[in-house]
């Protein structure tokens, strides 16, 4: 196939291009390249697609050295010209957006990026898919969108209607965005939402990352509610395999959706919101260890009451994801940190 992946330079897109250029599939990738976090990592993704950081310029075609079936191109969602040139000069088979303003916290703090990319921007991919006929779309949501929710595990078939970040709120507004789309215009439309992924090149502003830098420089951590917190660590491997497996089978209209009864994770339209996670929740301070055991280093803990935006637990239902792709997550948390570690030494040359 032919496929656009935007946020193509960030943790689960530069590994979602990876394994779709190995499997011989056509990529156009798209990022925006902010700074939002260190781009030293982001350029060094790139890298290893064969798309080299000099060559590189906004809004131009970028061919990589390594893959021949890989284009790259830096630009911003919410750039409607740009966006537009890309569909016209493509005939995509399949889009996946994975571009998005990420982060809980920092949505306190600006708030317009939220609404600039993940909302103008995820616009923009919607009416291009429309305009030119890809009727294969998939999309990250997010786990942050069960907010209040407190029933666990956390169910597609659950009313999430009780976001508490703007980050949250933008990645809902994405899903009924998409259906709008879907049952319009007939575009397949998958949303996933993904449960605290981490491994090698993952991003520096997630706990792994932030718990393996403070344990090599001997500083202390921030753990939040007292580390009364409950994660569903998903390794990266495991949510490739799942994302792919989407794309694969786009969604299809539900013949039993009870509009009386609306299950809001499927629909009379060809609509499909999955849970993608590691149905396996962690308690924060066993993480913590694991790290801990994986640098060979003891962390310093400061312990805080939880943050604005933070929910105190996430654990996902996955049964539909299992019995519709065949999803099934393998990798052990003991596992994931080892990898990360490992990347990280070397990244960094710890």
């Amino acid at each position: 196939m032919k496929i656009l992946v935007t946020g193509a330079a960030g943790f689960i897109g530069f590994h979602l291009v990876q394994k779709l250029l190995e499997r011989g599939d056509e990529v156009i990738g798209l990022d925006a390249i902010n700074d939002y976090y260190d781009t030293k990592i982001k350029f060094g993704r790139l890298e290893l697609s064969g798309i080299s950081q000099n060559k590189i310029t906004y809004k131009k075609v970028t061919s990589s050295t390594k893959f021949k079936n890989y284009k790259f191109i830096q630009g911003n969602l919410e750039d409607a010209e740009l966006i537009r040139d890309t569909f016209s000069t493509n005939k995509f088979d399949a889009v996946c957006n994975l571009a998005a303003q990420a982060g809980v916290r920092y949505s306190l703090e600006n708030p317009q990026s939220y609404l600039d990319s993940n909302i103008n921007g995820f616009l923009n991919i919607l009416e291009n898919c429309r305009n030119f006929k890809v009727d294969n779309f998939s999309f990250a949501s997010s786990s942050s969108v069960y907010g209040l929710n407190s029933k666990l595990p956390f169910a597609t078939s659950d009313n999430v209607d009780h976001p508490i970040s703007l980050y949250a709120a933008s990645k809902k507004a994405n899903e009924l965005m998409a259906h709008t789309y879907s049952h319009l215009f007939g575009i397949r439309a998958t949303g996933l939402r993904f449960f605290t992924v981490y491994g090698p090149w993952g991003r520096p502003d997630m706990a792994l990352f932030l718990f393996t830098k403070a344990a090599f420089e001997g500083s202390p951590i921030k753990v939040f509610n007292h580390g009364n917190m409950l994660r569903d660590f998903t390794y990266i491997d495991d949510i490739i395999n799942g994302v792919v497996r989407v794309i694969d089978r786009p969604a299809k209209p539900n013949p039993d959706w009870n509009s009386e009864k609306p299950d809001p994770s499927t629909s009379s339209a060809p609509y499909k919101i999955y849970n993608i996670g590691n149905n396996n929740p962690v308690q924060l301070m066993e993480f913590i260890d694991a790290i801990e055991n994986a640098t060979e280093k003891k962390i310093k803990r400061e312990m805080l009451p939880i943050q604005p935006g933070d929910v105190p637990s996430t654990y996902a239902d996955i049964k539909d994801l299992s019995e519709d792709m065949n999803f099934k997550p393998e990798c052990s948390i003991e596992y994931g940190v080892n990898k990360f570690v490992n990347w990280y030494r070397e990244f960094y040359k710890v």
